[in-house]
């Protein structure tokens, strides 16, 4: 054996050594972190399993922020301080047990307190969404502060930044912040004009070298605008073409987003600054002045959000709080269902304790792999109880829960384990008899749209089908 082919094994040898130890190092680290046991036994699969690949995967996928301090808690109360809705004392209301223990979770969970006072407009499609977004913004007299996962240089997206450069001109305070990996398409151009016109923008987590690794994974999913202080929108529509124009191929693209006045829009301005201080040294207090909008009735609404800093799982934990409570209907909308397994046990809890349990996703996703992750729950569904619906006209995109009469959450949330896990995240959790009842019927009418799964067909289903929903339904937990 000549000696360079002697050196070139142990060369080998090395390398092989130095990998395992690499890859024994990094399922360590994930057993260590004590995180949800599905989802460390698929990261430690996908590093035993897939050489290379699942090591570069885990670098930038699989690592957790959970309680990571991005900013102190005085800048956090210096904030609150100037920006906390009027207190209510709930003992005072008329409040269901459940919901009472709901706002306190929430309030511990979130520091976002109950308030009253609001009026909430729901929209239910991106042109009549858009249309009051774009008068409400072209009326702003004193400040504009948006706060958008996707905002793009698109028909829509250079409209909406034409508003806000015109706004800026006329001495409107306008603050655009934006997901560097959601907008990513939308060229530098797009964002520096609007710089050039006084326009203060801010990439959330921008993904650069050498903090790639350490930033590609957690994502600002929100959704929140708030137009001088007095008026806010929260949801699931992003600023593109496709929340109007649909996906393409004559479908439709279906989604939910509010318009909301009253006390609740505080807590919009104070969600904001949190954001907007994000990695930042200096504390960002918010020079809005909230305006009285001379509303008075008990429509009880909390802002509900979380993130991977988070020290707990706030979103999962309300969703989870809130299925237990139900006594008669839950009713979920949403694009992706991957549930926890303990929300997913939750569901089939009260779908064998006869509580109507429906669940409406899309048949046509913007995603195939999520496509069928999603469907590899839907026989355990069935079998429970859980009665499941596909959206036939086109992508479904809302995210909506409804509990009983009088509880609905909705914002930016999917049911997935990247909304509960990875992503920063806003919803709103209503408590109003009213709403309720709107957001009831909305539902109700979108099942004359959809096509409802039976058992005895769904078992018929193709075989390549059921493989492929297995091998995604083996990674769901990482997706």
């Amino acid at each position: 054996m000549s000696e360079s082919i002697l050196i070139d094994k142990w060369v080998v040898i090395g390398l092989t050594i130095i990998y395992a130890a690499i890859i024994v190092t990094a399922v360590i680290v994930v057993l260590r972190e004590n995180r949800n046991p599905i989802r460390a036994l698929s990261w430690v699969i996908a590093l035993i399993f897939l050489p290379g690949i699942g090591l570069i995967f885990y670098i930038f996928f699989g690592r957790s922020l959970r309680g990571l301090q991005l900013l102190t808690r005085h800048n956090k109360r210096k904030i609150m301080h100037k920006h906390s809705p009027r207190r209510v004392d709930i003992n005072n209301m008329s409040l269901l047990p459940d919901h009472r223990s709901l706002i306190k979770l929430s309030h511990s969970l979130c520091h976002s307190p109950f308030t009253v006072n609001n009026e909430i407009e729901i929209f239910t499609d991106g042109r009549s969404k858009f249309e009051s977004f774009k008068r409400d913004l072209r009326n702003a007299r004193n400040s504009i502060l948006l706060q958008y996962y996707i905002f793009l240089d698109d028909e829509t997206g250079r409209e909406i930044a034409d508003i806000l450069i015109e706004r800026a001109k006329a001495g409107v305070k306008v603050k655009v912040m934006y997901d560097h990996v959601g907008s990513f398409s939308a060229r530098n151009k797009f964002f520096r004009r609007m710089e050039q016109a006084g326009i203060a923008t801010h990439p959330f987590f921008r993904v650069n070298f050498p903090q790639l690794a350490n930033r590609l994974n957690w994502r600002n999913h929100r959704k929140i605008a708030i137009i001088d202080g007095e008026t806010g929108y929260i949801g699931g529509m992003n600023i593109a073409d496709r929340y109007i124009k649909g996906p393409g191929h004559g479908q439709v693209w279906r989604d939910t987003h509010f318009r909301v006045k009253g006390d609740i829009v505080e807590s919009l301005i104070y969600s904001f600054a949190i954001d907007w201080n994000f990695l930042k040294k200096e504390p960002y207090v918010p020079d809005v002045k909230p305006v009285q909008a001379g509303i008075a009735n008990d429509c009880g609404v909390q802002l509900l959000t979380g993130g991977p800093t988070e020290r707990w799982n706030n979103l999962a934990l309300c969703f989870l709080r809130a299925i237990a409570s139900a006594k008669k209907t839950i009713l979920i909308q949403t694009p992706y269902f991957l549930p926890t397994d303990a929300l997913f046990n939750a569901l089939q809890a009260a779908a064998l304790s006869k509580v109507d349990v429906r669940i409406m996703i899309p048949n046509h996703p913007d995603s195939r792999l999520l496509r069928y992750a999603s469907f590899s729950y839907i026989t355990q569904c069935l079998k429970t109880g859980i009665k499941v619906y596909l959206y036939e006209p086109g992508m479904l995109h809302s995210k909506v829960m409804i509990i009983d009469d009088a509880l609905v959450t909705s914002g930016s949330t999917n049911f997935d384990f990247r909304s509960f896990e990875n992503n920063f995240e806003s919803n709103l959790l209503i408590y109003d008899e009213g709403v309720n009842r709107r957001m009831r019927d909305i539902f109700f009418n979108d099942l004359k749209q959809c096509r409802k799964v039976n058992i005895e067909k769904w078992r018929k289903r193709p075989i390549g089908q059921r493989i492929l929903e297995s091998m995604f339904r083996l990674v769901s937990p990482i997706l």
